[in-house]
C-alpha cells in the first residue's frame, strides 16, 4: 500500500504526514489492519527498539473535583462510586509508589484531582517527590496536578519533578462540548508553562467520546506542535454516573488505527497506552505494543486495570522487553535537547539521573479528566470479550478501584 510506504518513510525521517494521510490511516479497513500495524511498528522499532517503558500511577487526592469534565469519574456531580479521600501524606505516597517500582516501573506519576494546585499543594507534592526520590535512586517522577499558575512549574522542577502531564484530550473545536469550567487554551498554557520551566512535557488525548476522525487528527497535530516528550493515548471508559456513560464507540480495531495514526504523526515521541486499554483493546493489547512503547502498570486512578503480573507476561509473550532503569527512553536527539527527554541530564527517558514524567489516567479538573495520561478509569481484565464483530457495552470490564492508595489493601502492581 503506497500510503503506508510513504508514512514509514516519513516516520523514519521525522517528517510530518499530511492531514489527508493521517485521516486515511483512520479510514483503513479491517482487512488492512495488520498491514497498518506492521508499518507503524517499523517506525516504533526504529526509534524505540522492542523496549516497553512501565509507568505507575499514584492518586494523591481522589474525587470531589470542582471541574465538570464529562469523561471523568471525579468530576463535579459525578455519581460514580469511586474512592474519595484528601491528600496522601508523603510517606503514604512513597509506599504506594514503591509497589509499582518493585513491579518494574521506572516512572511514577503523582496525580491529584482538582482545577489546579494551590501553593500549599505544591509544597505537599514537593515533599512527596523528595520522599520518593530519597528512597528510590534513579526514579522518574511526573506530576499531574491540573492547571498551573505562574511559578509553580519552576517550583516543582526545583523539588525534583522531571515531567508534568496535562492532556489536551480532544480538539479545540469540540473542547467546549466536553468541559465548560476551563478552556482548551488553559490546557495549552499549562503545557507551555511546563516546557518553559525545563520539565518534560507530557500531553495526550482521550478517544471514544463521540469525536470525528477530523477531531482526532486535529488534537494529534496540535500535540505535535506543542512537542511533548510523551503522548498518552486514553480510551474512554464510560463510567456509570458520568455524562458519557453511554458512549461505547470503540472497537479493538479502531483503537489500533488510532495508535498507528499517533505513531505516524509523532514518530520519535514516547507514545503511551493509557486508561481504557483493557476495556477496548481487550485481547488485542499485545498487538498495540507494536505501536506504543509505554504503558501503565496495574491499576489506574479510580478504576482497576490488568494485574501487573499479567502486564509483564503480555510484554514477554509478545516478544518485547521491559525497559530498564539504566536505559534511555527517548531517541538521542530528543534526550539531549533540554527537557527530560529534552533535559538530558535528568532525562526523560534519559534515565540518567532521574528521568522524567509520565502521565496518568483521568485526573479530573486537575488534568481534567484524562490526567496524567491515562483517562478515567482503566478497566479490569480477565473476563471474556464480546463476540467478534460486535461492540456491545462491556460494563463488566469497568471496575472501581478499591485497593492501593487511599485504602488499607495492597495495590495491584
Amino acid at each position: 500500500m503506497d500510503l503506508l510506504n510513504t508514512l514509514v518513510d516519513k516516520g523514519l525521517r521525522r517528517e510530518l504526514p499530511t492531514r489527508e494521510e493521517a485521516l486515511a490511516v483512520l479510514a483503513t479497513s479491517d482487512d488492512d489492519l495488520l498491514d497498518v500495524v506492521a508499518a507503524a511498528g517499523k517506525v516504533r522499532r526504529h526509534w524505540f527498539g522492542r523496549r516497553v517503558k512501565l509507568n505507575y500511577l499514584v492518586n494523591l487526592k481522589s474525587g470531589l473535583c470542582p471541574e465538570d469534565c464529562s469523561y471523568c469519574s471525579q468530576r463535579l456531580g459525578s455519581e460514580a462510586g469511586i474512592l474519595k479521600y484528601t491528600w496522601l501524606k508523603p510517606d503514604e505516597a512513597s509506599k504506594a509508589a514503591a509497589a509499582g517500582l518493585a513491579g518494574g516501573a521506572k516512572r511514577v506519576c503523582l496525580v491529584a484531582s482538582g482545577r489546579g494546585p494551590t501553593d500549599r499543594d505544591v509544597d505537599r507534592v514537593s515533599d512527596t517527590i523528595k520522599a520518593i526520590k530519597d528512597q528510590n535512586e534513579g526514579v522518574e517522577v511526573c506530576a499531574c496536578l491540573g492547571l498551573l499558575s505562574d511559578g509553580q512549574a519552576e517550583r516543582l522542577r526545583e523539588a525534583g519533578a522531571d515531567a508534568y502531564n496535562h492532556n489536551l484530550n480532544t480538539s479545540e473545536s469540540t473542547y467546549g462540548d466536553i468541559t465548560t469550567t476551563h478552556t482548551y487554551a488553559d490546557r495549552v498554557d499549562t503545557v507551555q508553562k511546563a516546557h518553559a520551566a525545563g520539565l518534560s512535557a507530557c500531553s495526550g488525548l482521550i478517544a471514544g467520546m463521540g469525536e470525528t476522525d477530523e477531531d482526532l487528527v486535529d488534537v494529534v497535530y496540535s500535540l505535535r506542535e506543542l512537542d511533548p516528550d510523551s503522548v498518552p493515548v486514553n480510551f474512554l471508559i464510560p463510567f456509570e454516573g458520568t455524562p458519557l456513560a453511554k458512549e461505547w464507540n470503540l472497537t479493538p480495531q479502531r483503537c489500533l488505527r488510532i495508535l498507528a495514526m499517533v505513531r505516524f504523526v509523532c514518530p520519535d515521541v514516547e507514545v503511551r497506552i493509557a486508561g481504557g486499554r483493557e476495556v477496548h483493546l481487550r485481547t488485542m493489547q499485545p498487538l498495540a505494543l507494536n505501536l506504543a512503547n509505554s504503558i501503565f502498570l496495574g491499576d489506574y486512578l479510580t478504576s482497576e486495570g490488568q494485574a501487573g503480573k499479567a502486564d509483564l507476561e503480555m510484554i514477554a509473550d509478545a516478544g518485547f522487553e521491559v525497559e530498564g532503569a539504566d536505559q534511555i527512553t527517548l531517541p538521542e536527539h530528543r534526550a539531549a535537547g533540554g527537557g527530560c527527554g529534552s533535559h538530558a541530564a535528568a532525562g526523560c527517558g534519559s534515565a540518567a539521573q532521574t528521568g522524567c514524567g509520565s502521565e496518568a489516567e483521568a485526573g479530573c479538573g486537575s488534568h481534567a479528566g484524562a490526567g496524567c495520561g491515562s483517562h478515567e478509569g482503566g478497566g479490569v481484565c480477565g473476563t471474556a470479550s464480546a463476540p467478534a464483530g460486535t461492540n456491545e457495552p462491556r460494563t463488566d470490564l469497568v471496575a472501581v478501584r478499591r485497593r492501593g492508595a487511599g485504602t488499607d489493601l495492597a495495590p495491584n502492581a
